[in-house]
């Protein structure tokens, strides 16, 4: 999300951190790059300069001298960015909580729905869905499929034409749940008509929180939509949708900066698992190519529920590891996302996957779709004990051929387990305390050498 921004941010910081010193050629060449970078993302012309001209300020002050200069500069372009992203609001959970979804028409309020859904049922809350939308014909039975997927129960009455009715059908069953998720109507526009329905539905379900939910590409536009709904149904934050799909990104963020209404979670793509709560920071460093580890912990507990990260942390202490927990996590990184999104959350891999290419990330994506298809034409002995196969070849063409790899993606898939094997039984110890310092920089050194893209 964001690519040519990030990328042009990572390039104006680096050219920062290296430069022998800050000459006005230097700093105007930086602005400019950082000017059309921001502008192209849909920030507001106004912020832009604003901030360019706190740049060039700092940049030629007298005040400060050689490195403590380009400290400065690159502390203030981050603090000014982390402004203009906005606060990040921590989302504490009562006991039980009601938080009603609204919008216009197509901003994807069904869909974030399923997505907070699987976000808080894998982390142990009891969710449910109410589906209010009584203007679309299909918006019940779309609630119905999104809740299925993610396995959350869902209350609807697909011919009843009165939101408050529904409500009322369902009470009972209702207060069963923890965290209940209101699906309500959109409109193309906010009349009077929608912040009327928006007040009655609030004050029947006592909605704990109102948030509005609006697409990236809407860009500044976002700011009058933000501002008219808190004005008008008191909405309590954002949530954006199609972050990932959208230049314009940077304008809807920074919009609700201006509107003074907090974004909450960002939707980075189809998948249930592609929702993170939005944190200013963590966005900002994954921007600068820094990684995104809470976003990327958020993503592994949104496609493995405790009981399985329980188990996998208890192989790891042991130091076990088969080709059966390989296939495990390799379905949980598909849950994931991309390679692509998954390097980009990982400190130091942000900038090495511009190195790398595309051709390169999708080639190791396809390996592993292989890898998995080979697991799956393995027997339980093989997938258990994989040192079998070094000593029968027979069994690596038969696997080969039943998955549609050759015998070399086989060895290769073996190969690969050996080291994640090992990895885990180093990891085993160091979690046990028995590893020094050395030892474990030797390892890392170790590691770091075979892995290969």
């Amino acid at each position: 999300m964001l690519d040519k921004l990030s990328s042009t941010l990572r390039k104006v910081t680096d050219r920062v951190a290296n430069a022998v010193f800050l000459d006005k050629n230097l700093v105007d060449s930086l602005v400019r790059d950082l000017q059309r970078a921001l502008i192209e993302a849909d920030v507001n012309v106004g912020l832009v300069m604003e901030i360019s001209k706190k740049l060039r300020e700092e940049a030629m002050s007298e005040r400060l001298k050689g490195v403590e200069k380009k400290e400065h500069v690159i502390k203030l372009l981050h603090d000014e960015l982390i402004r203009i992203l906005g606060k990040s609001r921590e989302l504490v959970l009562g006991k039980k909580e009601t938080w009603m979804m609204v919008g216009l028409y197509g901003a994807g309020k069904t869909t974030t729905i399923g997505k907070l859904a699987a976000y808080y049922s894998k982390r142990g809350r009891k969710v449910c869905a109410v589906g209010l939308d009584v203007h679309r014909p299909a918006a019940p039975e779309q609630l119905k499929q999104v809740c299925k997927k993610v396995g959350v129960e869902c209350f609807i009455s697909p011919k009843e034409k009165d939101p408050l009715k529904i409500w009322k059908s369902y009470e009972k069953e209702i207060k069963k749940y923890n965290l209940v998720l209101v699906d309500t109507a959109g409109r193309d526009a906010l009349d009077d008509e929608l912040v009327e329905e928006i007040k009655k539905i609030s004050k029947v379900v006592k909605a704990s929180e109102s948030f509005l939910v609006m697409a990236a590409d809407i860009g500044q536009a976002a700011k009058k939509q933000a501002q008219t709904f808190k004005d008008s149904a008191n909405i309590s934050g954002v949530i954006i949708t199609r972050m990932d799909s959208t230049a314009k990104a940077g304008g809807a963020l920074t919009a609700c900066y201006e509107s003074d209404v907090g974004v909450v979670f960002i939707g980075t793509g189809e998948k249930p698992s592609d929702l993170e709560s939005f944190d200013p920071e963590a966005f900002l460093s994954r921007l600068l190519g820094m990684g995104d580890l809470k976003s990327l912990m958020e993503k592994i507990h949104s496609v493995m529920d405790k009981k399985e990260i329980e188990r996998q942390q208890k192989k790891l202490q042991e130091g076990k590891f088969t080709l059966r927990d390989l296939q495990t996590q390799l379905g949980s990184m598909e849950g994931l996302g991309s390679m692509d999104k998954i390097m980009g959350m990982i400190p130091g891999l942000g900038k090495v996957k511009d190195k790398i290419g595309e051709g390169k990330i999708e080639e190791q994506q396809a390996k592993v779709q292989k890898w998995k298809h080979a697991i799956n034409s393995m027997t339980e002995e093989e997938i258990e004990n994989p040192v079998v196969l070094e000593k029968q070849t027979s069994r690596i063409q038969r696997i080969a051929h039943g998955s549609g790899c050759s015998t070399s993606e086989i060895r290769m898939l073996i190969k690969q387990w050996k080291m994640l094997s090992e990895m885990m039984k180093e990891q085993g110890k160091m979690m046990e305390g028995k590893m020094d310092q050395k030892t474990m920089m030797k390892m890392a050194r170790k590691f770091g050498k075979k892995m290969r893209f």
